[in-house]
């Protein structure tokens, strides 16, 4: 049977499993759009390349399915470089597809060409270059595949006009694929399983350290059982939130730059550290010098190269976590260990700092709205709906990973390797498209919805009934908290006092809009949103200078902690004058 090149991708979409797609027309890829008319594939129509990406990018952190989107050449490629990135640094398993000119005009800059193999080499976990209308089922079975095994990410495939619309035997999709360069190792060395059990049934101050990869593992039950069966105080990363229950007496709290006092506390004093999905980052170690410097740690990772990449670790273990943690809870299981009893005194430690500095706020009943308040609201409001939970980027993102606390896997939405502003409310949008019936909250910043707002359009045609809380406070807050802190007070470039009226904006695009300026009106205006159908955007606003805190300083050691009302130590200002 011959079919043309996008018959044969949209064939191949259909046996992948693939429903919904993201995306954007353009001139080279209007040949699979017409086509797209006669399949059973959902498309929708985002308003510019950035916002789809990160939309695919909701999907699959939301669902677990593979996220794919469909651009065309030129502008249209290269508007997805943010997401692309922004998906490699998080691990997020998707495959876009691109247009490109024809192959006979390819280095002609011919119109709306452009390097994009070339130029998304560095920002994907793989790319292809489809030059031959044969190869296509191939090329799709093998870019799902990459994009998904292992540790996730980005993979894209360059489609050149004459590819797309040449004709080529379809004799199938294949069932299977064999790259012999590519064999992500899945099960942990035996040897190293038990090296690691040997270490925690000996340590006295142990530490678990959960990081994004238990989400994309699947492996919350196996991480839980861990907890259980050690009685191991628990503590995870921004990404790697909703993996253990907020609710469990074991939970520390997030760790890092804006995490609990007791958490980074706890990294800190470790005698015994088991990192799980995580990759040391620096919002997790601060100064790389006085990390762990006499701990041990083992670290478990699909990703070969996350080990030892920044810190060394005594018990590396390379595998998919979901498997690694089934092999160590059973090796732990042998052991017959006092744990709750052996890890008394490291427990009344933790204890009394998170009593001597919880997170904490103070509001006033007739004064401004403090962002903390406005996320505890939503979490109060919210949390019997289990919504699906996403944010900007920015001093919301942290109060919101602090405040609102997620409930399960696959509950948060967050962009933490690249730190993207614009996320929130598009990765809200994708996990809508997935879960049409799901409440999915974003809770973003005024700096942050303003770079891809335009999408309400999107959220609005398709009825995608998502919730915007928008937390106001007309500053790119995290940058003037920095300058504040760091720069004398001195504020360059932060002010957004000048902004879009943001309930006539919703209402503008078809959607509702809603705004509390009192702390009184708070609940009433949250409740109200999620009661009211389709796309809402409630404009919150809120004191203009508050802080986040705890905040370890960048280039600070986790014991150079700063909690609200502490000053900032002298030593932390040099380098930044």
């Amino acid at each position: 049977m011959r079919l043309t090149g996008s018959e044969i991708l949209l064939k191949c979409l259909q046996a992948e499993g693939v429903h919904t797609v993201f995306g954007h027309p353009g001139g080279v890829i209007l040949h699979t759009y017409h086509v797209l008319l006669d399949y059973p594939i959902q498309h929708i129509l985002c308003r510019h390349e950035q916002t789809a990406i990160h939309a695919v990018e909701g999907f699959y952190k939301a669902s677990g399915r593979t996220g794919t989107a469909v651009v065309t050449s030129g502008p249209g490629a290269t508007n997805t470089i943010t997401g692309l990135t922004d998906a490699l640094m998080d691990s997020m398993g998707i495959v876009v597809f691109t247009g490109q000119v024809p192959t006979a005009v390819m280095g002609c800059d011919a119109f709306q060409e452009a390097d994009v193999v070339g130029t998304t080499r560095t920002c994907t976990k793989h790319n292809f270059l489809a030059s031959k209308t044969e190869d296509l089922p191939r090329i799709i079975k093998e870019a799902y595949y990459i994009a998904r095994s292992g540790r996730p990410g980005p993979v894209l495939v360059d489609l050149p006009k004459d590819v797309i619309m040449g004709r080529a035997e379809f004799t199938g999709y294949p069932s299977g694929v064999s790259i012999r360069s590519y064999n992500p190792s899945v099960n942990g060395h035996p040897g190293q399983v038990r090296k690691a059990a040997e270490l925690i049934a000996s340590a006295r101050r142990p530490v678990i350290y959960g990081g994004g990869g238990i989400i994309h593992a699947d492996a919350s039950p196996e991480l839980t059982q861990l907890v259980n069966l050690t009685q191991i105080p628990t503590t995870l990363t921004l990404m790697g939130l909703g993996a253990l229950a907020t609710s469990h007496p074991l939970w520390l709290g997030m760790l890092g730059m804006h995490g609990t006092y007791a958490a980074n506390m706890a990294m800190a004093h470790a005698d015994l550290m088991i990192a799980i999905g995580a990759r040391f980052d620096d919002r997790v170690t601060g100064k790389l010098s006085e990390f762990a410097k006499s701990c041990k740690i083992v670290h478990i990772d699909i990703d070969p190269t996350s080990i030892r990449k920044n810190v060394h670790v005594d018990v590396p273990i390379v595998g998919d976590v979901k498997r690694v943690l089934t092999q160590l809870n059973a090796e732990l299981a042998k052991c017959s260990r006092n744990w709750a009893a052996d890890l008394e005194e490291w427990y009344g430690q933790i204890a009394e700092w998170q009593r001597a500095h919880p997170l904490r706020y103070d509001q006033a009943r007739d004064g401004a709205i403090l962002p903390q308040f406005a996320i505890d609201e939503i979490y109060k409001a919210s949390e019997a709906h289990d919504p699906v939970v996403s944010t900007g980027v920015g001093q919301h993102q942290m109060w919101a990973a602090q405040y609102y606390r997620a409930r399960g896997p696959r509950n948060w939405l967050t962009s933490g390797g690249l730190g993207t502003m614009g996320f929130g409310f598009p990765a809200a949008l994708g996990a809508q498209a997935a879960f049409p019936d799901r409440l999915v909250i974003d809770i973003d910043g005024d700096g942050s919805f303003q770079m891809t707002m335009q999408d309400l359009a999107t959220c609005v045609q398709y009825n995608l009934p998502v919730k915007i809380f928008i937390v106001n406070n007309r500053y790119l807050g995290m940058v003037r908290q920095w300058q504040e802190l760091f720069y004398g007070g001195k504020y360059s470039q932060v002010d957004l006092e000048v902004q879009p009226d943001f309930v006539k904006l919703a209402e503008a695009f078809g959607a509702s809009g809603l705004r509390a300026e009192r702390p009184s009106e708070v609940r009433p205006v949250i409740e109200k949103a999620i009661a009211t159908p389709g796309p809402v955007v409630v404009d919150i606003v809120t004191a203009r200078e508050e802080n986040c805190f705890p905040m370890i300083p960048a280039g600070g050691a986790l014991k150079d902690i700063i909690d609200a009302g502490e000053p900032v130590p002298e030593k932390l200002f040099q380098g930044w004058r």
